[in-house]
């Protein structure tokens, strides 16, 4: 509905002079019609940034789903985080077709693309269109990447969607981030930053392909090698020389970031990944007003995957814990110690359960934080995971050198020594070491075929579990759509 122009209506005052006000409209030059709005470059962007707000669900959903992987687990202990066993479940591999979990998973990435659809309808802008069409097709990845076979929903209205294998969604990603790419800024950080660019879609690219047969049967690792090239030959990011500050509380000024989802603890709320790891008494050792609920912690034997010397291990928070003043804490007169193993996935409650499991502080936890989220911005594309991308890419073409030399290159800054060789599994847990609880576990799993491998409190499970089950409420809202095999 169309803005009004507002009027400041004057009384006319009878001065001492004698004269009087004849004119009582005042030009108002602070009020655009809405139906007016939207006609320049920068106005159309602004239209975006609702849509770009969304994006924020990307941490929400996927530290839930981390849990189906080796670096995460939620153990039950005692009433704490049982849930219906949903937990349990999901790191078992033995989830359901009706959890919560996959069906978040599938509105977030659908409920946006809708938005974005609605709102392309309105601009005109090459520029502002290709960042959405782009942003459009890297929600259909995340749902192809997920479900496999999903709908390509690239218009609004219409006939009910039909479902596409994932080669034709992967066919239809491909094509639209080439497409767009073109009218896409180069401009990195800025009022860039948090947005699509062309080293993002990149990103999107180099993802894809180096994930291709996997999507489709058919590896693509020099396409992968080309798209990460692209990225590092720009010379617009660059690594941290601290590994961590690339997740403090200030890390929008990080050089190593391409596509981060910006949170502020009072303006943009719900990043809370210190309240879903420590254990309750942590609000003593960070000075914390809000309750934390001691739920998400890592496996033992990815803990151990870390030597000493790695830097990176310092992620973790194990051991004896302390007050902000440096005192030693006790739980019901035992000491308040994280303990490496786990007992089981199933705990009676008490200390044992409370303190069992490794809790990560990657991201820094904010202290005297009045607040229960915190104003670290979440990454979901950094430059060391492109150096890690195309060191595998370059490994899996037989080129042992400039694998090597990109690998190093993370080592490096991890205080490590150089790898001379490398083996699928050496890769496997370099990455896991480098990109811990940044949620690319999963699909790094399923690339190098461990992803229905036993670890902690897991056993070998069918391979049909590489992907979820279709969401049975989707399904019941769509004919068209078809369970995944595997699933009833």
């Amino acid at each position: 509905m169309k803005v009004k122009y507002k009027y400041l209506l004057l009384g006319c005052l009878f001065m001492i002079a004698g004269q009087s006000c004849t004119d009582l409209t005042e030009n108002t030059y602070d009020v655009v019609p809405t139906d007016e709005f939207g006609g320049t470059a920068g106005q159309q962007a602004a239209l975006i940034g609702p849509i770009y707000n969304n994006l924020g669900g990307y941490f929400d959903k996927y530290w839930q789903i981390d849990v189906s992987t080796d670096e995460a687990v939620i153990p039950t202990r005692g009433g704490d985080w049982g849930d219906g066993g949903k937990w349990v479940r999901m790191h078992e591999h033995k989830w359901e077709t009706n959890e919560d979990l996959f069906n978040n998973i599938w509105k977030m990435c659908y409920e946006n693309v809708t938005a974005i659809n609605r709102q392309l309808g309105t601009l005109t802008d090459p520029g502002v269109i290709a960042e959405l069409k782009a942003l459009r097709a890297f929600y259909h990845y995340i749902a192809m990447d997920h479900f496999g076979n999903v709908i390509i929903a690239d218009k609004l209205g219409g006939e009910t969607p039909t479902q596409k294998t994932s080669k034709e969604v992967y066919t239809w990603i491909e094509s639209e981030l080439l497409a767009v790419y073109p009218n896409l800024s180069e401009t990195a950080g800025g009022a860039y930053y948090g947005r699509i660019n062309k080293y993002v879609v990149d990103m999107i690219l180099a993802k894809l392909y180096l994930n291709a047969e996997v999507y489709t049967g058919t590896p693509q690792w020099a396409k992968a090698i080309t798209y990460t090239d692209h990225i590092i030959a720009s010379k617009k990011y660059s690594l941290a020389a601290d590994f961590f500050s690339v997740f403090s509380v200030t890390n929008q000024k990080s050089p190593e970031i391409i596509l981060a989802t910006p949170f502020d603890k009072d303006k943009r709320t719900g990043f809370e990944i210190q309240r879903y790891t420590l254990n309750y008494l942590n609000q003593l050792t960070y000075s914390l007003s809000q309750s934390t609920y001691n739920g998400v912690a890592t496996t033992a034997s990815f803990y151990r995957s870390f030597t000493d010397g790695d830097i990176r291990k310092n992620m973790w928070l194990v051991g004896q814990q302390y007050t902000a003043a440096g005192d030693p804490i006790s739980d019901q007169g035992v000491p308040f110690a994280y303990t490496i193993d786990i007992p089981a996935l199933v705990m009676p409650a008490g200390v044992v359960a409370r303190n069992a499991g490794v809790r990560s502080v990657k991201y820094e936890i904010q202290k005297n934080n009045p607040s229960g989220s915190q104003d670290n911005d979440f990454v979901i594309f950094r430059l060391g995971d492109v150096y890690m991308m195309r060191g595998e890419a370059k490994y899996r073409l037989g080129n042992m050198a400039g694998a090597l030399e990109d690998v190093n290159v993370i080592r490096t800054r991890a205080s490590l020594p150089s790898l001379t060789t490398l083996t699928d599994d050496l890769l496997l847990a370099e990455r896991g070491r480098e990109m811990a609880w940044e949620y690319h576990r999963r699909q790094d799993l399923i690339r190098f075929k461990q992803y229905t491998k036993a670890w902690d409190f897991k056993s070998v499970t069918p391979e049909t579990r590489t992907l979820f089950p279709i969401p049975a409420v989707q399904i019941g809202l769509n004919p068209n759509l078809k369970q995944n095999p595997g699933y009833n």
